[in-house]
């Protein structure tokens, strides 16, 4: 059996550099472009039968996956405009394990969700190759721990994000022969 921590964290834990660069920057809006055509292209094909196989013993099914994907970049893009906005807003979590268990992210199209992820990433990538030095300095608190999150260092984490669920879906496809 493989071991529950790479099943959970393929890609590892989200590490933000101290000094993140231009570069960074620009790496990371790019995983954030090219999410929603990897992700269509990956699991356009699969069967209803494969949509809803968790990716690990306990994990969430691909659709449930998919659906988090689209949810949780919601909240990140709603995150952004406010840190740019507003002046160091304290942010609303979500319970996502919960949203997870609602109806439409057990059984909904997965075509909703990859439509939405190719929309909003459009808009989250316009913005993001606009922002100015100051923008990407801007920040946010998240009420867990009252963490301060930089633009730059959100950008990262969505990044991240990205790269992480892809892996899971990714990982069970070649585990599974599909």
């Amino acid at each position: 059996m493989e071991d529950l921590e790479k099943l959970k964290y393929p890609i590892g834990h989200f590490n933000c550099p101290e000094n993140i660069s231009n570069e960074d920057i620009e790496k990371w809006i790019q995983v954030l472009d090219t999410l929603p055509e990897r992700l269509s292209n990956l699991v356009n094909s699969f069967s209803e039968e494969q949509l809803n196989t968790p990716y690990r013993d306990g994990g969430w099914t691909v659709r449930q996956v998919i659906h988090h994907i689209a949810d949780s970049h919601h909240h990140s893009y709603t995150r952004f405009k406010w840190a740019l906005t507003e002046n160091t807003p304290l942010i609303k979590v979500y319970e996502e394990k919960k949203w997870s268990e609602l109806i439409d992210a057990k059984t909904a199209p997965i075509s909703l969700s990859l439509s939405y992820l190719t929309a909003l990433h459009a808009k989250l990538v316009y913005l993001l190759n606009r922002l100015t030095k100051d923008d990407i300095e801007r920040s946010y608190i998240h009420p867990d721990g009252n963490v301060i999150v930089s633009v730059a260092e959100n950008i990262g984490k969505y990044a991240w994000h990205s790269n992480h669920h892809f892996a899971h879906i990714k990982n069970l496809a070649d585990r599974k022969g599909w």
